[in-house]
């Protein structure tokens, strides 16, 4: 199976045109930075919700004129189905991370969240049918695995969603099986397992927990950790999630039209991550004030555990991840410290 590095070598020499849903979030970003990179030229929709136009200035920041020019933006809103085919118009390749995450959020909201994942995800799926894209990858959820207890997490087994989030994640899958079966078009999903890393927003009521932490022991503040810590997750660097988006999106066959579990196959307990954040901004910056931690109530619709099984993912797509949770850490602290000291 051909490795990663040589598919994006191969990349450089062969420009294609891909189409990039929530561009100016924390993935979607990323992802575009990659792709200029490599030389691609990358349509991008985004409606500001969630994501940031600093997100979209640093990667300006981070390629070359040249290959900035390769970018176009369309602010718009994945709910408007003829947004979502002006986006896809021409692309050989869509990556739809557009999405409402948070399982507190979905909670408090319920509805938008029903109709940014459900609708907007059937609008992209639609459009993309339409305009015969070659690949087709969406963000799904390890959310998706509900309160089924065994662990590692392999794709063919699920348990009850905890959340309308998960069931929101649940049902783009199953429009994406209903897709192949009745029309033959092929989207691939991909269950990202907490992603994080550079440009994931500190800020905010809905923070996932290791930006969270990051500001919070940069400002000097309290970390509160929900439950008494042994709650666990298999942390996945953002740099890992790239790499499944580019391979699912130029798999071929079989490979298509599957759903694969994107982590590290590992777990990490929330009492072993702020020691690994704190010990790594500590090694970057001395004045690093002191640890402070306060445990409280367990969040609801939050699973116990989560590992992922990676086995299917490196197989199909030839996925291998390139960074560990310590790796990650260290690769996106010099981040946090740059954008919040």
């Amino acid at each position: 199976m051909t490795k990663y590095s040589d598919i994006k070598d191969s990349l450089k020499d062969h420009q294609s045109n891909w189409c990039v849903t929530g561009v100016a979030g924390f993935i979607g970003s990323n992802i575009l930075q990659t792709l200029l990179s490599l030389n691609q030229k990358v349509v991008g929709l985004d409606n500001f919700s969630t994501g940031y136009q600093k997100n979209l200035d640093e990667v300006q920041n981070n390629v070359s004129p040249q290959q900035w020019q390769n970018f176009t933006f369309i602010n718009g809103d994945i709910r408007n189905f003829q947004e979502c085919k002006q986006a896809v118009d021409g692309a050989d390749y869509v990556l739809h991370q557009a999405a409402l995450g948070s399982v507190p959020r979905s909670l408090n909201d319920p509805i938008t969240t029903n109709e940014v994942n459900i609708a907007g995800h059937l609008n992209m799926l639609t459009a993309a049918r339409d305009a015969k894209i070659k690949g087709f990858v969406y963000a799904a959820s390890s959310s998706t695995y509900g309160d089924h207890p065994d662990l590692p997490k392999v794709e063919d087994v699920i348990g009850n969603p905890l959340s309308p989030y998960a069931v929101t994640k649940y049902v783009n899958e199953l429009y994406a099986s209903v897709f192949a079966s009745a029309y033959g078009f092929k989207a691939t999903g991909l269950r990202y397992f907490n992603v994080f890393g550079q440009r994931q927003d500190p800020q905010g009521a809905y923070a996932a927990v290791i930006p969270l932490w990051t500001a919070a022991l940069i400002a000097g503040e309290t970390l509160f950790i929900n439950g008494d810590g042994e709650t666990s997750r298999d942390f996945c660097f953002v740099d890992n999630a790239v790499q499944a988006n580019i391979l699912a999106a130029l798999a071929e066959g079989d490979s298509q039209s599957q759903v694969y579990n994107v982590a590290c196959n590992a777990r990490t307990s929330l009492n072993q991550l702020k020691d690994l954040i704190y010990h790594q901004l500590k090694s970057l910056d001395d004045k690093t004030p002191e640890l402070k931690v306060e445990y409280r109530d367990f969040r609801a619709g939050d699973v116990r555990h989560s590992q992922a099984d990676i086995s299917k993912a490196t197989e199909l797509l030839g996925y291998q991840p390139s960074h560990q949770i310590a790796a990650g850490l260290a690769q996106a602290m010099p981040w946090y410290l740059a954008s919040l000291k």
